[in-house]
Order: C-alpha cells, then structure tokens, then sequence
C-alpha cells in the first residue's frame, strides 16, 4: 500500500494492526509453532498453552466465567454459522423453530437464516428499524411466539454504526426462555460487551476488526445454557458441532469429545493468527474502551455535522455519534456510491466501502438498494487531519 493512502475502512478489517501483533506472529512462528494438544514435547504444549492465555483475556474481556468455552474460530462469519446451524440445523431439535432477527443484518446472519427459512426448517421474522437506525426491543417481544428458539442480532450495524439496546433484548430473551446469540463484530474491542449484564447465551465476533488481530481470526462464546449435543436428546438449546475431527487430546471418541472447546474445535487452529489477536487484545486493553470509541466517534460527528444539512448529500442513520461506532454512510446525490468511492481512491488516496455492505435488507430499508452507500468508517489510528482531508474529498467530489 502507497504511504499516502489514508485508510477509513475499519469496519471490514482495521488498518494498521495494533502495535506488537506483527512481532506476536513471527516470534511464534520462530520459535513455538508446533500443532497444539497433538504432541507432548515442549513446542506443542506452548501452543497449547498460548490458546488457553488468549481465551482467558477474550473471556476476561467479555465477562465470560468459563474460558474453556471461548471457541476460536476462522472469522465473525464462521462464529455466527457454528452458533446458528449448531443450535438451528435440526429445526431447534423440536421440529420447526421460530427466529427473530432484524434488517440490521450483515449476511453472515442473514443467509444462513434465509437459507433455513427457504428449506422450511425454520420460520423467521425480520425486525425493521427507524429512520435513526434503530430497532425497539418492544418490537422483539411482541414476536415472539411460543415456537421461539433464538433471537439473532448485531450489536451495532455494520452499515450506519447505529449501537442497538441488546441488554433490553437480552432481558426480554432470557425472559422468554429464549437463547440470544449477538453478533459483537463492530463492537468487540471498542464497545464494553458483558455477556452476564447483556444475557447473551452466543457471542459471535472477529478478531481482525476493533480487537485490531490479523484475519483469520474470531471466537464463539458457548453459554452454559447450550450444551453440546451429546450430552442431551430432547433440549432445544443443544449445539451441535459446525466441524468435526481431530482434537489431539483425545483421539478415542468415534464422534466429537463434547468437552469445550475440543467439541467445536475440530481441526488445527490458525495459532499464528490467534498469537496476534491475543497481542491485539493486550493493546486494546491498554488503550482502554471509551478512549478508542470517544475518538472514532469525534470524527463520525465531524462528518455528520458537516453533510447532515447540506443538500447535495444523504446521511443516513442518526446525528447523534454518541449512539454510534465508527462508522458513517452517506452518498453525494446524483453520484453511484461505486463512483465515489473509486474517485476518493484514484484522485485522493482514500480508502472507504461503497456498495451494499454485505447488508442488503438495511439498504433497502434506507432505499439505497441495488447501489448501496459510501461507507466512511475511522478506526483507532485514524487522525482528525485524516478526516479533514475526508471532508475536504467529498465536498471537492460534490462541487
């Protein structure tokens, strides 16, 4: 990448990573990579025990009591489809269940949700949003229905930013004896994230995002009100593996051990990536939570304060940051977002996300769908003089 390209995509994957990550990586990779649980010499216990010290900072982090179930995975999108099709791939073990999501959705929730819908294994309701960006937890109450398996939903949109009230639906889940799975991939690693305060029974997220690891990278948080399949006949909360194969500690069983995190685990992990992520929550927690989030949104509100009344442009989502991550989406009307974005990058350097998001059921609530939005999203390392020049862009591009 050219020295002067200014980077404001952080809510696909932050640029750059955290300082001391790169160096994590390639000492592992010089002196400990070994294949963890598969051997008994040194190399491989230190892997072994490496895995174990990064679950126990992503557990301590998101007040999680059993680090054990804190399941590393390939990225937020494979988190999600452990937790979904594990608990949903068999109609919620009681025949068809009923899901409440919401238009909010990145795909990685909304496909496999979909592709269950399609299949008629599931039923499912879509919760749509305000004009601010956001969804009343009152409206997940009154759809729930006595079929009810699972609420699934983010914490904050991926495409306006937005931070949703899922303690009030986590309250209204646990009420229900319902299980809640929330997807933390724009707001682990700048947003506090309690899954005891929040009632979260799943927690899906990315370690390449705001915990600033490398991809690759995400865990599962398993609650302990899903247990592993095995251990179980007629519960609806029973998780069934996503993947399924070698363990290294224990090679016996015919079928997956349902010990976590081995029972989610099949396979060799990506230790090389999940060194990095844990040096990346190590700074994070150096950096501190409201210190990050107060400064992406200082410069979120720059944005808004300078578009939101300005006639040739269309912010979407409220004008409050304070009720926002870092992330802002906007277009210059009368310009395709794809053209604005490629503009920003062949004529000032500047790298954003226009299209779709991923999200296809918010853009067409926001009416912005086939073309989507130019997203502008600042991260940890992002300057108030980068934003400037951001400001400055678009206002040249719309003149």
């Amino acid at each position: 990448m050219s020295e002067a390209m200014i980077y404001f995509d952080n809510a696909a994957t932050s640029f750059p990573k955290a300082p001391g990550v790169n160096e994590a990586m390639v000492k592992f990779l010089s002196e400990d990579a070994a294949n963890p649980g598969r051997a008994g010499h040194r190399m491989a216990v230190a892997a072994e025990q490496m895995l174990d010290g990064v679950r126990l900072k992503l557990s301590r982090l998101f007040e999680a009591d059993r680090h054990e179930r804190m399941v590393f995975a390939l990225n937020g999108t494979d988190a999600l489809n452990m937790a979904i099709k594990g608990i949903l791939g068999d109609g919620g073990a009681r025949g068809s269940a009923h899901v409440i999501t919401t238009d909010l959705e990145h795909n990685s929730v909304s496909r496999p949700l979909q592709a269950m819908a399609d299949r008629k294994t599931i039923e499912l309701t879509r919760i749509t949003f305000d004009d601010d960006g956001f969804i009343d937890p009152e409206d997940v109450r009154k759809a729930i229905q006595p079929n009810t398996r699972m609420i699934v939903m983010t914490h904050a949109s991926n495409v306006l930013g937005t931070i949703q009230d899922v303690t009030a639906v986590g309250a209204i889940a646990r009420e229900h004896d319902v299980l809640f799975c929330l997807d933390a991939a724009q707001t682990a690693g700048v947003l506090p994230v309690s899954v005891k305060t929040m009632n979260v029974d799943l927690l899906a997220f990315p370690g390449h995002k705001s915990l600033l690891g490398p991809t690759g990278t995400g865990a599962l948080y398993v609650g302990e009100r899903c247990p592993a399949s095995s251990l179980v006949v007629d519960d609806a909360a029973r998780l069934n593996p996503w993947r399924e194969g070698g363990t290294g500690g224990d090679s016996s069983t015919p079928t997956q051990p349902a010990e976590f995190p081995h029972y989610l685990e099949g396979g060799t992990p990506n230790t090389v990536g999940i060194v990095g992520l844990g040096a990346g929550v190590d700074y994070v927690n150096n950096q501190g939570l409201g210190a990050t989030l107060e400064h992406e949104q200082q410069m979120v509100q720059k944005l808004i304060d300078r578009f939101a009344d300005d006639d040739r442009f269309t912010v979407y989502g409220t004008r409050d940051a304070k009720r926002r991550v870092g992330t802002v989406s906007l277009n210059i009307n009368g310009f395709d977002a794809p053209d604005v974005g490629s503009i920003l990058d062949d004529s000032f350097g500047i790298a954003v996300r226009p299209g779709l998001h991923c999200a296809p059921y918010t853009h067409r609530r926001l009416g912005t769908f086939p073309d989507g939005a130019v997203r502008v999203s600042p991260g940890a390392f992002n300057t108030t003089e980068q934003i400037d020049q951001v400001v400055d862009a678009l206002d040249q591009i719309a003149g």
